[in-house]
């Protein structure tokens, strides 16, 4: 549950293709329903556009919506990756060597003691940096409960979704700015109210909904607007997430399914550990909030500590079986 609504399951779309040489690459996308983006047969159609008019010899998944063009970015990238025998960060950076991946545990919205409770299970597996979605219901009291809970030794940050006015943003981190609050995701929507947010905000402030190109993210550091850039695959339809080195980015989940949880570990390889604060951990824990896997093989979740899977390309097998029980 989140300020922009609760989601019981997640429709995602998973590519299969095959190369001449008979190399299968597999990608993903998650539409991104809840933030008004493409639906799901709308992501389907345009794989299937792009898939006939690359048979035919074609151009690439330029012009797809995010979704489809991560879909079909993270197929090929996995397919040449096999085809070499490399990893897909080796692909995305040569040179590059597997590191684990650090990440924060992600709260939906409730009451303080739901929340608070979410938090503990999480610290009692070694999470300590805690992401909690604000903007639907008591919000300061949520972060006094986990602050207060957990002590001064943990991470703190917010995301509204883009559910605040700037009025209300501006009061809701003044209250907030005692709890020592790590950084906000997009509180207000729009680059210019983000601006004028910055301006006098106590917290470092993060674009997410606002910057899904390198171009906007251009716009943001012109303006002043945030301190970094959250970045989904599937929002910015690319396996760069230095969105051109404008800003600080660091990468998150938009409830991502195993292939492209493991496309972000990969990519997370390619990145610099520096960001908004320091070295933030990234938002890719999220498996963890699935009932089951359509996955054989794939990132392995130890605590906060994400690691890619052995092998060639990004790793993920697919337990066919499973597939089919959740097939849509």
């Amino acid at each position: 549950m989140t300020a922009r609504g609760t989601l019981t399951r997640r429709e995602i779309v998973l590519l299969r293709i095959r190369t001449r040489e008979g190399v299968t690459g597999l990608g993903e996308g998650v539409p991104m329903s809840l933030r008004g983006g493409t639906s799901l047969a709308g992501v389907v159609s345009e794989l299937e556009t792009w898939g006939a008019r690359a048979i035919s010899g074609r151009p690439g998944p330029e012009g797809m919506c995010g979704p489809a063009r991560i879909a079909a970015e993270t197929a090929l990238a996995d397919a040449e990756a096999k085809l070499r025998g490399i990893a897909l960060h080796e692909l995305l950076a040569p040179g590059s060597t597997a590191r684990p991946v650090t990440c924060n545990a992600t709260l939906t919205a409730g009451t303080p003691e739901d929340v608070l409770r979410q938090a503990e299970q999480w610290a009692n597996d070694g999470f300590r940096t805690f992401k909690l979605k604000l903007g639907a219901g008591d919000d300061v009291n949520q972060v006094e409960a986990v602050r207060r809970g957990l002590g001064d030794g943990v991470k703190i940050r917010i995301d509204a979704n883009e559910s605040w006015t700037p009025t209300e943003a501006t009061t809701r981190l003044a209250a907030l700015e005692p709890f020592a609050i790590e950084l906000a995701e997009q509180p207000v929507e729009g680059l210019a109210a983000m601006a004028r947010l910055r301006a006098n905000s106590p917290i470092p402030l993060v674009a997410d909904e606002s910057v899904t190109s390198a171009e906007q993210a251009a716009e943001a550091a012109r303006l002043s607007a945030c301190d970094a850039v959250t970045v989904k695959l599937s929002k910015t339809g690319s396996l760069d997430a230095t969105l051109g080195g404008h800003l600080p980015t660091y990468l998150s989940s938009a409830l991502d399914g195993p292939v492209g949880i493991a496309a972000a570990a990969h990519v997370a390889q390619t990145m610099p550990g520096a960001g908004a604060s320091g070295n933030p951990a990234h938002g890719l824990a999220t498996s963890r909030m699935f009932v089951e896997t359509v996955a054989e093989v794939e990132a392995r979740l130890e605590g906060p500590i994400l690691r890619i899977p052995e092998g060639p390309g990004h790793g993920v097998k697919i337990d066919e079986e499973a597939l089919e029980r959740h097939r849509l």
